[in-house]
């Protein structure tokens, strides 16, 4: 039995989609630090248990187990879900990055720490914050009249000089502050005095209450284009030249926990004197303050950095304003001062993972009412208004964090992480309650009191040269670079630069300034990376792990992409390193309503590609042409269903290109010839896709109710269709 016959797809999908739904209640461990994409622990859990198991997936998934001996390598770790998911089970570990990034990330989620000492020197660095800096994040309460109530989020707006009349005007996009979602009613700024104005119908809003001006939605910056409110020329934005825009505070979102029981929404006000004051507080005690921490590095060019430069922005210095800066940089003193080497890459660790909350490129969500970081759509969003979030945090009577983005939520998010190491957890599907299961004998990391150490590999090297002892892993699972759909080294930059500086050139790969590579796997328009270049190094990672892997070992990894190409490069490595594609299978992966997903058409489903040197196909994934396919898909889309999501035709269109793959490989892989230029391979390969079926009418079919079943009756994944699979295969 193995993955080709034991995985269950409705069963995992239904636990992925839950995970990725809120996946820090199912892995809390991600909280370590921001990684992209993490792919369903639950996904990576299913797959070994899958493969390794001796029962039914729904029978052992609940159930702690302890493979000891099994080897398992990652070429692509990333963020390290699948080691993760590896070593919790029992098995030694090795992993590979390219960017050191993640190598110190999945360091600090794996290696053990003592909670203990870590909070109190948290507690310790928050106490240090409150004293120095906690005044510059309180104000005054207009509705109740309390003073230095603390600030959950400032609000500031972009300004820029008028072209003609050189006055500065504000470029708002909308004047609406807060959607009546959460707060009982929608909260609009005077276009004239900025006052803040609390209307029921904002498509009709009246007047301002202070000045009478009419209230709008609409603001008057667009498309690079801002009428000036003084003279009337239209100026246009930004101006790279003369470097960032500056930002003017226009509103502010605080706490008041002596009124917040009886008072009814948020607390918004229009910032007043004393407020100002701070502002400027904090901008001298910056001017006299000698940074040691703050980086002073220049923003390499790059697909998503030169956005960046666009608006301005030359250093990464330049995207924080002077208070964050002023914050930042007696976190770092406090941090590098620490004796307990672990505590201290632990704090360092979530100042970095904080500065994604702690920039001037955070977007203030009208509807959520909360702070979108900086890498809310896996790039670098430059918006109108932004939103500053209260470094320290917020903690109320309940002993609970009030808002996002500052010390307290980062210090409570990785201590649940920590303490999710000692004691993993599942939380099984059905029903509106979730109830956290815990899994005995599981645990995570290297060592632990009264238990067996294992063994964990993490380096930070290009998987393109790794030496792996030939037949000695049991596994291959990872989650590879997906072309060129997240510039891992470019977004990552803006938190390395920071954590360098911190804790210096010691740590693996840190003698570089930069985490990028021109080595990296991922499409690159600005370095000229193309899909030849990731076909090239992917077939160099997989022929290295295949020779790595035990005869009939698996090589298991997702993949998704919008462009058919990008599957070609995927087809032609496994063809390349010798080995043959057992099964495609279908699983969610992503949450439909993330920013960076919602609205795109892009679909959420991965395809898991189980590959091997030798082993058997079930036949009734075997086809020639496109109505067995549509057959196959037919089927996956209705195991999908179960879930109670109805797939997309995004998700259609890629489980459509995850089969066309597989079935191509299939058909190649007996005279694949390896020394064929790779523009030959590639061309090679499409006219295989070409030849089973054109993907469109299929798609077009599966999800238009033309055809609602699959060939074959009863549920794919009950006992007797395990059976079938098993009795049915075709050996390889």
């Amino acid at each position: 039995m193995s993955i080709e016959t034991r995985f269950d797809i409705s069963f995992v999908a239904d636990l992925a989609l839950r995970e990725k739904q809120i996946q820090q209640n199912y892995r809390p461990i991600i909280a370590v630090h921001k990684w992209f994409a993490r792919r369903p622990g639950t996904l990576f859990r299913a797959l070994a248990l899958s493969e390794f198991g001796d029962a039914p997936l729904s029978d052992v998934f609940f159930k702690g187990h302890d493979f000891t001996g099994r080897k398992i390598a990652d070429p692509f770790m990333g963020g390290g879900t699948p080691l993760i998911e590896a070593n919790r089970i029992g098995c030694d570990v090795t992993g590979f990055d390219i960017n050191p990034m993640a190598a110190w990330i999945v360091r600090e989620e794996i290696e053990h720490l003592d909670i203990h000492a870590y909070q109190a020197e948290a507690h310790r660095l928050l106490e240090n914050l409150r004293s120095e800096i906690g005044e510059l994040y309180v104000t005054d309460c207009p509705h109740y009249g309390d003073s230095d109530v603390p600030v959950k989020y400032f609000l500031w707006v972009k300004v820029i000089g008028c072209e003609s009349c050189e006055r500065d005007i504000d470029l708002l996009p909308r004047y609406l502050l807060a959607e009546d979602s959460r707060h009982p009613l929608n909260v609009l700024v005077c276009p004239s005095c900025g006052d803040l104005n609390e209307v029921v119908d904002r498509h009709e809003p009246g007047r301002c209450r202070s000045c009478k001006a009419r209230l709008s939605i609409d603001g008057p910056a667009s498309r690079g284009r801002c009428a000036c409110p003084h003279c009337g020329h239209e100026t246009r934005f930004p101006r790279a030249a003369d470097g960032p825009l500056r930002h003017r505070l226009f509103a502010i979102e605080y706490y008041n926990p002596h009124r917040k029981l009886g008072h009814k929404g948020r607390f918004f006000k229009k910032p007043d004197a004393k407020d100002f004051a701070r502002v400027a507080a904090a901008q001298e005690r910056w001017r006299c303050m000698r940074p040691r921490f703050v980086p002073d590095q220049e923003i390499l060019p790059g697909d998503e950095t030169d956005r960046l430069h666009r608006w301005g922005y030359a250093r990464y210095c330049q995207m924080f304003n002077d208070r964050q800066l002023l914050g930042l940089e007696l976190s770092c003193r406090v941090i590098h001062k620490l004796t307990n080497e672990r505590v201290r890459h632990a704090l360092a660790t979530n100042l970095s993972d904080l500065l994604r909350y702690q920039n001037m490129l955070c977007r203030y969500d009208t509807w959520a009412l909360k702070s979108l970081d900086i890498f809310s759509i896996h790039g670098f969003p430059v918006g109108l208004v932004q939103c500053e979030s209260n470094l320290i945090g917020i903690i109320n009577g309940n002993d609970t964090n009030v808002g996002s983005g500052g010390w307290t939520n980062i210090v409570e998010k990785y201590s649940r992480a920590k303490r999710y190491c000692d004691a993993p957890f599942e939380v099984p599907g059905g029903g509106a309650r979730k109830t956290q299961v815990p899994v005995e004998g599981e645990w995570i990391g290297e060592h632990r009191s009264g238990a067996r150490s294992r063994k964990v590999n993490i380096h930070c090297a290009d998987a393109t040269g790794i030496d792996l002892a030939p037949r000695s892993l049991d596994a291959v699972f990872t989650d590879p670079p997906y072309f060129g759909n997240v510039q891992y080294g470019e977004l990552m930059d803006f938190c390395y630069v920071w954590l360098r500086r911190l804790v210096g050139t010691e740590a693996e790969g840190f003698d570089r300034t930069s985490t990028r590579a021109v080595e990296e796997l991922t499409g690159n328009v600005t370095k000229a990376r193309g899909l030849g270049h990731f076909t090239e190094g992917l077939a160099r990672v997989y022929s290295r792990v295949a020779r790595a892997l035990k005869p009939g070992a698996p090589l298991v990894f997702t993949y998704h992409h919008n462009s058919l190409d990008a599957y070609y490069a995927v087809g032609v490595a496994i063809l390349d390193a010798g080995l043959t594609c057992s099964a495609s299978l279908p699983c969610p992966a992503e949450m439909g309503g993330s920013i960076h997903i919602h609205g795109t058409g892009s679909s959420i489903v991965d395809t898991v590609f189980v590959c091997r040197e030798r082993g058997h196909a079930p036949k009734q994934w075997l086809f020639n042409g496109s109505k067995e396919l549509a057959g196959i898909v037919a089927r996956d889309l209705e195991e999908l269903a179960e879930t109670g999501r109805k797939p997309s035709k995004g998700d259609a269109r890629c489980i459509v290109f995850g089969h066309l793959t597989r079935m191509a490989v299939w058909n190649l892989r007996l005279n694949w010839d390896r020394s064929l230029r790779t523009s030959a391979k590639l061309q090679c390969f499409a006219k295989a896709v070409a030849r089973l079926g054109d993907p469109g009418p299929i798609v077009d079919e599966v999800t238009c109710g033309k055809r609602r079943h699959a060939p074959s009756p009863g549920p794919l994944f009950a006992a007797s269709e395990t059976t079938r699979r098993s009795r049915d295969a075709v050996a390889f």
